[in-house]
């Protein structure tokens, strides 16, 4: 079978679990080794949904080396960039190369306009945008010093787009991830470096389902007017996340050699209602 990311190594955060994981089990059956990063541990409090465990963090590390490729998994705050940069150092030296980023991490927390805290702002910031930032700046100069280019994902949303309404803080973050992919595609271009945005719509991960399903109903039933603002085009209202790996594969690798500086969305069509 084919491999098109045959020795090469991609940078995953976000990882334990959810899109993440999905990313790290395509790309490793692609042919990549996996630096599997997340927090594993609580989320802010303001989440509403269970957080991410070493378990979890683990288990994608067994079923990366089930494809036959390597993995180093990291427990790691991407809000904490020497953390983060120590970790990376260390896999990359381990593994000898990086050649893909994919800033997959974030959070969301539904709330109407009125109701988000400045707790709540500030953690959405700090992950979706700091974070997504610390993890290019972790990464990035390992892919430029290799020399052979490479290709950068920063995971967006279709509330990059357009917006999601009762997410003003998220809508927000993933409008800056946006434009963070375009700027740092126009100077990592001379590196060879694609930088894009994959901006997904609904994905069922533990993100959407749960208490964050009834935190979207009850921000939601505020004001009943915007509910149906974020109809998918097509019959199937959700994704799964191996239907977002199979972006990330194709930006990762040659397939999209040309492609940069994109905001590429896999959303069922929401983000243009």
């Amino acid at each position: 079978m084919s491999q098109p990311l045959s020795g090469r190594v991609a940078l995953i955060t976000g990882a334990a679990r959810g899109q993440g994981r999905a990313h790290a089990v395509r790309l490793s059956a692609e042919g990549a080794d996996i630096i599997a990063v997340d927090i594993a541990g609580p989320l802010p409090s303001s989440v509403p949904y269970d957080s991410p465990t070493l378990d979890d963090l683990a288990e994608t590390a067994d079923l990366v080396r089930a494809n036959g490729r390597k993995a180093i998994a990291a427990a790691v705050d991407i809000r904490d960039i020497d953390a983060l940069k120590g970790a990376v150092d260390q896999a990359v030296g381990d593994l000898g190369r990086l050649d893909v980023i994919v800033a997959n991490a974030g959070i969301c927390c539904p709330s109407p306009w009125d109701q988000i805290t400045p707790q709540a702002f500030r953690d959405t910031i700090d992950t979706n945008v700091i974070g997504t930032w610390n993890t290019v700046m972790a990464g990035a100069q390992h892919i430029v010093d290799g020399g052979r280019g490479g290709s950068i994902i920063l995971v967006g949303s279709a509330a990059g787009i357009k917006m999601q309404s009762f997410m003003i803080h998220y809508t927000a973050s993933k409008h800056a991830v946006v434009g963070m992919a375009r700027a740092f595609a126009a100077e990592l271009g001379r590196y060879n470096i694609r930088v894009n945005s994959l901006n997904p719509g609904a994905v069922s991960t533990p993100m959407g389902t749960g208490r964050m399903r009834e935190a979207l109903q009850s921000a939601a039933d505020d004001y009943p007017h915007l509910q149906g603002m974020h109809k998918p085009l097509l019959p199937e209202g959700i994704a799964q996340p191996e239907d977002i790996a199979d972006a990330v594969a194709w930006l990762a690798s040659d397939q999209s050699k040309f492609v940069t500086a994109t905001q590429l969305s896999v959303d069922i069509g929401v983000g243009y209602v």
